[in-house]
């Protein structure tokens, strides 16, 4: 059974751990479909699950001085995230991707760059106020910090918060894909999240073994991360957190669409580590949260912990 079928979500009424916020660097962009466009990116779609979890995601991004983003500005603070962060670029146009769903609900993206979120900075007195807050984890991908200034955006945060779990999901785009940028990052990350082609990517690059339980095992030994995961689709996925080795069936649904899906299994995985799950309770829970919102058009439907219960 699992522990969180009890769910007491941190904080709101809590009977967890206190936690700090949780800072979320990345883009903000609209997934432009053939017949409509959606709110999302990566980043984004983490932060909105987490929040419906029941944590403080402190989103660090940036949107055009344009429509699309007048609208994400607003349709971001609807849901509950803080906004004090999301910047306004006059320099790009607010992101977007072109999605194409194919016939088994697996999307491709062709993302246009530069874009708003591109012209992210932070200044000293921002450092400052993130490193008060005493953030409980960093989140970041790999298409953000993919420039130079982005990347450079990122290593001041990873300096200035040495005590805050660093959680990097790999999340690769074409385009977007430098394996010696995923060396550095995975490199500075505690807790690591990857489908099964980029743990053969990176696996080939870093000379890790190529199975799930030695790339678990070998990849934490060299960089001391606290847990690893690798989404397998819906074969579900296998986890590592140090102390033991799992995997976990996936769950039969009707595919929607799968964009978004990994974005909510992430932040499941980050809940279920927070709250000190076992390993095989953290890997059910994810893959069931991924799979609901699986089952549901768009990047970020609306989804809530008791209907998991029904997968």
């Amino acid at each position: 059974m699992l522990h969180g079928e009890n769910l007491t979500l941190h904080p709101n009424g809590s009977e967890g751990q206190e936690t700090g916020p949780i800072v979320v660097l990345g883009e903000v962009l609209w997934d432009i479909f053939a017949e409509s466009a959606c709110l999302g990116g990566a980043p984004l779609n983490f932060a909105v699950n987490a929040r419906r979890l029941g944590y403080r995601p402190i989103l660090i991004s940036a949107v055009g001085n344009d429509d699309l983003g007048e609208r994400a500005a607003r349709n971001i603070s609807d849901l509950g995230l803080e906004v004090g962060m999301l910047r306004s670029s006059t320099k790009w146009n607010t992101g977007t991707a072109s999605v194409k769903i194919d016939a088994c609900g697996q999307p491709t993206f062709r993302i246009e760059r530069p874009a708003a979120y591109d012209d992210v900075r932070l200044t000293p007195s921002d450092i400052r106020r993130l490193s008060d807050l005493k953030p409980s984890w960093l989140y970041y991908g790999t298409l953000f910090p993919s420039t130079f200034e982005a990347r450079t955006t990122l290593q001041q945060l990873l300096d200035a918060l040495p005590q805050t779990t660093r959680f990097y999901d790999v999340n690769l785009r074409p385009g977007f894909d430098s394996l010696k940028l995923v060396a550095e990052l995975i490199a500075s990350a505690d807790v690591v999240k990857l489908n099964e082609f980029e743990m053969q990517s990176v696996s080939s690059f870093l000379e890790l073994p190529s199975g799930l339980e030695p790339f678990c095992r070998s990849g934490a030994a060299r960089f001391g991360w606290r847990a690893v995961c690798i989404t397998l689709g819906e074969r579900g996925c296998a986890m590592y957190d140090g102390a033991g080795f799992t995997t976990a069936d996936g769950h039969s649904v009707e595919v929607a669409d799968t964009v978004g899906a990994g974005d909510a299994f992430a932040a499941a995985f980050m809940h279920g580590m927070e709250q000190g799950w076992p390993i095989a309770d953290i890997a059910g829970f994810a893959n069931r949260v991924g799979a609901l919102v699986a089952s549901r058009a768009g990047a970020i439907p609306d989804w809530t912990v008791a209907e998991t219960a029904s997968l």
